[in-house]
């Protein structure tokens, strides 16, 4: 049954140029001081960082910053913005970069009301009680958390990697300049676009069968980036193929093809460990885990949403049995995501079964007894070891 409440309060500026707009923004929130979070040098060799500093310049703000986010973002990193701001009096996070960046803005950015440890409230996130206005300005089409209430943190030392939500998280403006995706790496584009794929596909495979509207949304999405996915690999600075693949990120992440669902991620939980534990780039363990996933789940109370994803995302010959049709469907997703360029086995990536038993013990306690296919630390298991 569809019954939800819907409310996106995320203000988009998307498009080339858009970043102009920028000091509007910081002064509609009362922005004095913005703490600028970003990860390595690429945008200073792309000129983002320059831009910002000049509009900061130019409206005679003073900025603090926190650089050197990493990929699996590190809640010790989240600890050092939090000191910033408490000790130099910031009231506003800017996040400059894609998903590791933003992701430890929110967490700063709501942590910094907290006085204990911020770990805490990503383990429970109801301790939040405030938190300081985000503003985002994305360099990678990917995980979507530009206009979304999620951020995902890891902590190596007990090698957790957890997805956390609040409302006070989601960002109050996010700019989406398409050409700022143009210098990322063919790899972290590759990964970005499995990233985009497996949320949607994390809310189209469900157990709630009345959402059409939702679905067939889900699978335009998907297409977008089937299509789209191999021109910005081959072009780079295809302006339509990066635009498209930098909406679908945000709209796979938003919220809305979610309304009327409440299953539990199944292939996240799965990957979340091998990033925990191997710090592994998300999208590409994903890239790995979801065919096998697939496969594993591929029974008789599945295979009519299969045969929906086979001929309606793949267009394979609904005349075909629906098990033949589910199959190549499988298999289509695999031969995509390989002629991306991602690897297809965990061994791959240095991975081994060392810690097998251990990660499938922390991802079934992610409610995924509820999952689309109920999955138990067993079934984990197997799931890692057909994917080794």
């Amino acid at each position: 049954m569809q019954n939800f409440i819907y409310d996106i309060d995320t203000k988009i500026y998307f498009g080339k140029n858009q970043l102009d707009n920028l000091i509007i923004e910081l002064n509609n929130l009362g922005a004095k001081k913005p703490l600028i979070v970003y990860g390595g040098g690429s945008i200073k060799a792309n000129g983002i960082y320059k831009k910002i500093i000049m509009l900061l310049k130019s409206a005679g703000l003073l900025w603090e910053e926190l650089a050197g986010v990493q990929p699996n973002p590190r809640v010790e990193t989240v600890e050092e913005g939090i000191k910033i701001c408490r000790e130099k009096n910031c009231d506003i996070i800017l996040a400059v970069g894609g998903g590791s960046s933003i992701d430890t803005a929110k967490l700063i950015a709501t942590a910094v009301f907290y006085p204990a440890e911020a770990w805490d409230i990503v383990k429970a996130p109801n301790k939040i009680v405030d938190a300081l206005p985000i503003i985002t300005v994305v360099t990678m089409a990917a995980t979507g958390s530009e206009m979304n209430t999620i951020a995902v943190i890891s902590n190596m030392k007990t090698k957790e990697k957890i997805g956390t939500r609040h409302p006070l998280m989601r960002p109050k403006v996010s700019f989406l300049d398409p050409t700022y995706t143009f210098t990322v790496s063919r790899y972290q584009t590759a990964a970005g676009v499995v990233d985009i794929m497996s949320h949607v596909l994390e809310n189209y495979f469900s157990r709630y069968r009345a959402s059409f509207i939702q679905d067939k949304m889900c699978e335009g999405l998907l297409q977008a980036c089937i299509k789209y996915g191999p021109i910005a690999l081959q072009t780079p600075n295809n302006y339509e193929a990066r635009a498209n693949l930098m909406w679908a990120a945000s709209w796979a992440i938003n919220g809305s093809l979610s309304l009327g669902k409440a299953d539990p991620w199944s292939c996240h939980s799965i990957e979340h460990q091998l990033s925990a534990y191997y710090d592994i780039t998300h999208g590409v363990g994903l890239a790995i885990i979801i065919p096998h996933w697939m496969e594993y789940v591929l029974k008789e109370e599945t295979l009519d949403k299969f045969y929906e994803y086979g001929t309606n995302v793949w267009n394979i010959d609904a005349g075909l049995d629906k098990e033949s049709v589910a199959r190549l469907a499988i298999a289509k997703t695999r031969q995509f995501f390989s002629a991306l360029g991602m690897p297809e086995k965990l061994h791959e990536l240095d991975v081994s079964e060392t810690y097998f038993e251990e990660m499938s013990e922390k991802a079934a306690t992610l409610a995924l007894k509820t999952a689309y296919v109920a999955l138990s630390s067993e079934d984990i298991n197997k799931i890692y070891r057909a994917a080794l």
